[in-house]
């Protein structure tokens, strides 16, 4: 099982939150004092990040190589189906934000509200992905964490440390399957499945899910809004709070699909 906690009344509507690869559930730390106001707020680890097993053999009786997004879905699923949580709303960074996507997708019923923050629906082609994945297990996070910060926020932002100090702690394992689960990703020809009314946000100065990438999700899933955020980079959430904790609650504000 993931780790996972809630944080905000125990009978309000659940808001899942989903981190990037290589950070933790610390990663909404920003989000959390408005959106324990109204909502039950359920955030969880990514294996091998944070408090989460790290990877061995085989975690929730899957095998850890070659994960999937699927298997990362289906983690979060085993977290919800735990607690008795039949809907959820759900907001996602980077990787957590295609779990969320492939949540929406394999499981429409359960997903009644989707925000996808800095995200895609496509990475790109694996190669890179297996490149990455290889130098951590050969080389460790030290050489991750160096080129992180250039990807993560605009120059002169001043409070990356702590996010890079995540990426630090993640476990070379559990990190390097995640990659090659975003290697392996790719929903663009699945959108239109999507049936949650969702809100895609980009960082305007996002270089590692560009705004071209928010408009594919946008444009594909039905009726959905795009929000591009300016002075934002990859984690806008942290770098542009204040905008991000605003469009999160007002989406949630609104009306909830349900089966």
């Amino acid at each position: 099982m993931l780790h996972h906690r809630f944080d905000g009344p125990p009978d309000a509507p659940v808001v899942v939150l989903g981190p990037s690869l290589g950070t933790s559930l610390a990663l909404w730390e920003p989000q959390l004092p408005a959106l324990t106001r109204r909502w039950r707020v359920l955030r969880y680890d990514l294996p091998g990040h944070g408090d989460s097993p790290t990877p061995g053999l085989t975690m929730d009786g899957l095998t850890m190589d070659g994960l999937t997004m699927d298997d990362l879905a289906g983690m979060v699923l085993a977290v919800l189906d735990r607690h008795g949580l039949d809907v959820v709303a759900y907001a996602g960074v980077s990787l957590g934000g295609a779990i969320g996507t492939t949540l929406a997708v394999a499981a429409p019923g359960r997903v009644g509200s989707l925000v996808l923050c800095c995200t895609s629906a496509f990475f790109g082609p694996p190669e890179p992905w297996r490149e990455r994945a290889a130098l951590v297990r050969r080389e460790g996070m030290e050489p991750v964490a160096r080129a992180t910060a250039a990807r993560w926020f605009t120059p002169g932002f001043a409070g990356a440390e702590p996010y890079l100090a995540m990426v630090r702690r993640a476990d070379p394992e559990g990190y390097a399957a995640c990659c090659e689960a975003i290697g392996a990703f790719d929903v663009r020809d699945r959108l239109g499945l999507v049936q949650a009314p969702t809100l895609v946000i980009a960082g305007a100065e996002d270089p590692a899910t560009p705004p071209d990438h928010a408009r594919v999700l946008a444009d594909g899933i039905p009726d959905a809004d795009l929000l591009v955020i300016p002075e934002a980079a990859h984690l806008a959430n942290v770098e542009r709070p204040d905008v991000v904790t605003g469009a999160l609650t007002a989406h949630f504000e609104s009306p909830w699909r349900t089966p």
